[in-house]
Order: C-alpha cells, then structure tokens, then sequence
C-alpha cells in the first residue's frame, strides 16, 4: 500500500475531520474516497496523535504522591480550532494543521503529514495501523 497522496486528486478535508480524496485503484480507475481523521488521530496534551482512543498509546506522569496519571486521548476535532488542510512543497505533502486544546485549556499549534500513516488501498483511503514488538514498546511500524 503507498501514501494516498501520490495516486489521489481533489484531496480536502471537509468539516474539519473528513478526509476526501479521488484515488487511483488497481484497474487505474479513479474512485471517490473519504475517511474520517477522528478514527485515526487523536490530541493528546495539545499535540496530534496516531490512533484512536482504543489503541493509541498515551502519556502518563507519576504525581508526587506516587499516583498515575493519564492524559486523556481526545478526538482531535473535538478539541481543535481553526483547522487547515493544505498540499505543501515541490513533494505535494499532505499537511493537516490546527490549534489544539491542551492541558489547563492552553492552545497549541500542531501539525500532522497525513501521508505518514494513510494510505491508498486499491481505491480506498485506509489508515495504516503501526505495529508494535510488544503492548510495551513503542510504534515500530509505517505505511509501506
């Protein structure tokens, strides 16, 4: 599977959080495609994140008193203002960009190359899922 970005025209993102893009698929036909950016990027502390809240791994801080803390792992869109979509630079580079709610309601710049982590599945936008060694590892895997 390759990025979507590099066999895709018309690439959007409507209400904030719709991806949608004219892909090529194995024929050389071109589909319409749309894929939804909270099912697969999150905010975490003000920053974007990869994954959904059901499998994304999330920061945490021991307290003074030894409790655990985790920050929680929102729907970006949720939390996010002034939302831009643009295709960047002589490599057409899918950049996703907001202002992001962190902690104590502060706001952050944040960007995401959407080409990272989607990709283009024979007509289909599909988020690539990264794998790991162990549930105690970090993020080993890409798209390709």
């Amino acid at each position: 599977m390759s990025s979507f970005h590099t066999s895709a025209s018309n690439i959007r993102v409507d209400d904030g959080h719709i991806l949608r893009a004219r892909l090529r698929n194995g024929n050389g036909e071109e589909v319409d495609s749309e894929l939804d950016l909270n099912s697969c990027i999150g905010n975490s502390g003000g920053r974007f994140s990869w994954g959904s809240r059901t499998f994304a791994i999330v920061d945490f801080d021991l307290d003074d008193d030894h409790s655990l803390t985790l920050s929680r792992l929102t729907d970006f869109s949720d939390s996010a203002e002034n939302i831009y979509f643009s295709v960047e630079g002589d490599a057409q580079v899918p950049i996703l960009r907001a202002r992001l709610r962190g902690p104590d309601d502060q706001t952050f710049d944040a960007d995401i190359n959407l080409g990272e982590r989607i990709g283009n599945d024979n007509g289909n936008l599909n988020f690539c899922k990264p794998f790991t060694a162990d549930a105690a590892q970090p993020f080993l895997g890409m798209c390709d």
